[in-house]
């Protein structure tokens, strides 16, 4: 069913709007997909955070043009289904990779993070990127590294000297025994 002009300029905002607070895009083919997969598809978004939204190819170029994802549009090619990242950047490479796994008729075509297109097979590679508590978990654990070495140094001498005493007192009751 063709769209009326304003109803296409009403598409065209939103997805530009998502795209400029989005982290990363994933575009993806859906040729072959049924009604169930893609609704199901849907839902696995809505439950991630992730923005889905299949658009015509002239629409999302429009949308991404002025954005860091500029980039895609020489990209945007067949029925394209786009997954915006809202809330950490390997959200929308995660759902998509995980889908694809059960879904053979999902095939990754692009995806760009911080203004830099990625060939389809680096999906791995934006899917592996730790979430946004892990990222806070791993900085932690790297900034607590040298104060627990350094405690358990100091700690050291005490502790050698207590188990000398104790190794000491062990012969002497055992010699008295």
């Amino acid at each position: 069913m063709a769209l009326a002009l304003d109803d296409k300029k009403a598409i065209v905002a939103e997805v530009a709007q998502v795209a400029n607070g989005a982290l990363s895009v994933v575009a993806a083919e859906y040729r072959g997909m049924t009604v169930a997969q893609m609704t199901s598809l849907r839902a696995k978004a809505r439950t991630t955070g992730v923005y889905l939204r299949v658009i015509r190819n002239t629409l999302a170029r429009r949308a991404l043009a002025g954005t860091e994802f500029e980039c895609m549009q020489d990209s945007l090619l067949g029925p394209l289904v786009l997954a915006f990242a809202q809330e950490d950047p390997g959200s929308s490479a995660r759902l998509m990779k995980d889908f694809a796994k059960d879904c053979e008729a999902l095939k990754v075509t692009a995806l760009s993070i911080g203004g830099k297109l990625l060939a389809p097979h680096e999906l791995d590679l934006l899917a592996k990127m730790p979430t946004k508590p892990e990222a806070i978990a791993r900085l932690m654990s790297v900034m607590q590294a040298p104060i627990a070495k350094f405690v358990r140094t100091l700690n050291e001498p005490h502790a050698k000297f207590v188990r000398t005493l104790a190794a000491v007192r062990d012969k002497k009751q055992s010699e008295a025994a």
